[in-house]
C-alpha cells in the first residue's frame, strides 16, 4: 500500500513512518518541517530513516498532491490544547478546515482510505462513567471542538470508495526522535530526571487515559489492514480501560521508577479536563489490536532513555 502520513516531522510521524515501512508499505510524507531541526535520539546503531516528504503547509493541498496514493493518514494539526487556545481562530483554520481539506481532496484523487488521528480530549469533562464511541462528547477547548467538527464533517464522506476511520487517541506517552514532553507521563517523567521534583499545576483528581505512542501506531496500523468492512465510518477509542489513571496515580507511578523524587500538589481546579474512557470497542472490533504497553513500563522505558 502507497501511503501518505501528514506531520511526518511530529511527534508519532516520525515513529509511524518507520512502523509501517518496516511492516512492507510505501510511505511518503508530507510536513511544514518546522521541527526538522531537532531530534532527540536515535536507535542504538541506526541512523534515522525518514521517508522523503512534501514539505507543505497542510491548508494549501490539492488533489494532485495525492494523486497515486492509496491510504492518507493525518496527524498534521496544531497538536495541544495550550497552543490551540493561544489562537483559537487559527486553530480552527488548520485543524478543522485544512483538516476538511484534507479529507476532502484526498477523496477527489481516489485515497480509498482515510485514517483521521482525534482525540479522547473530546470528552471534556467527565461525569465519572466510562464514555464509549457513541457517548456524547464535551469538548472543553478549540483543539478538542475542532477534533469533533472533522469528525462530523468527514464521516459523511465515507463510502464503498472511501473509507474514513477516526481514530480517538488516548493521551500519548513514550520516546520519540522529536519528543513532547507537554503531555503528562513524558512532562512527570522529564521533571522528575531534570529537578527530582514532580510538581503538579492541579490537586492530581482529574483522570486521565493514557496510551503509549507505538501503541497508537499499532492502532493506525490495523485500520489500514483491516477489512473495509469492519473499519469505515467507524470511531474507535485507543487505549486500553485498564490504563485510566487520576494524575496523581500517574505521579505515583514515576515516582517509583525515579525514587529519589519529591511529588507535591497544586489546587484543586486548576484544571478542569477530566475524564475517563471505555476502549471495549477497539478491543473486540478492530482486528488485531492489542496494547501492548502500560504507565508503569513507559515511564520505565523514558527513564533507561535519560540515562
Amino acid at each position: 500500500m502507497k501511503i501518505l502520513i501528514t506531520g511526518t516531522d511530529g511527534y508519532i510521524g516520525c515513529r509511524l513512518a518507520p512502523y509501517l515501512t518496516a511492516r512492507g508499505h510505501e510511505v511518503v510524507g508530507l510536513d511544514t518541517g518546522y521541527y526538522r531541526g531537532g531530534w532527540m535520539y536515535s536507535e542504538p546503531a541506526r541512523a534515522p530513516v525518514l521517508p522523503a516528504t512534501l514539505v507543505k503547509d497542510l491548508r494549501t493541498v490539492t488533489s494532485r498532491d495525492f494523486e497515486g496514493f492509496d491510504a492518507v493518514v493525518h496527524l498534521a494539526e496544531l497538536s495541544n490544547d495550550p497552543l490551540g487556545e493561544n489562537n483559537p481562530e487559527v486553530t480552527f483554520e488548520i485543524n478543522h478546515r485544512g483538516s476538511v481539506q484534507i479529507a476532502t481532496q484526498a477523496k477527489a484523487a481516489g485515497v480509498r482510505r482515510f485514517i483521521y488521528a482525534s482525540s479522547c480530549s473530546v470528552y471534556g469533562l467527565g461525569s465519572g462513567e466510562f464514555p464509549a464511541e457513541e457517548s456524547p462528547t464535551n469538548p472543553q477547548t478549540a483543539y478538542a471542538q475542532c477534533k469533533v467538527r472533522v469528525e462530523q464533517d468527514v464521516a459523511p464522506m465515507a463510502d464503498e470508495h472511501f473509507c474514513a476511520v477516526f481514530l480517538r487517541n488516548a493521551t500519548a506517552y513514550g520516546p520519540s526522535p522529536r519528543m513532547r514532553f507537554d503531555i503528562v507521563l513524558n512532562d512527570l517523567c522529564a521533571r522528575t530526571w531534570t529537578t527530582h521534583r514532580i510538581t503538579m499545576i492541579s490537586d492530581g483528581t482529574p483522570w486521565r487515559p493514557v496510551v503509549h505512542v507505538a501503541d497508537i501506531c499499532q492502532a493506525i496500523y490495523r485500520s489500514l489492514e483491516a477489512p473495509t468492512a469492519a473499519v469505515s465510518g467507524q470511531i474507535f477509542n485507543v487505549g486500553d480501560t485498564a490504563e485510566n489513571y487520576r494524575i496523581r496515580e500517574l505521579a505515583e507511578i514515576v515516582a517509583s521508577v525515579f525514587p529519589e523524587c519529591e511529588v507535591t500538589v497544586g489546587q484543586s481546579g486548576a484544571d478542569s479536563r477530566s475524564y475517563r474512557v471505555s476502549f471495549d470497542k477497539i478491543a473486540t472490533r478492530l482486528p488485531g489490536f492489542k496494547c501492548e504497553w502500560t504507565a508503569k513500563k513507559g515511564a520505565e522505558e523514558l527513564r533507561r532513555l535519560f540515562e
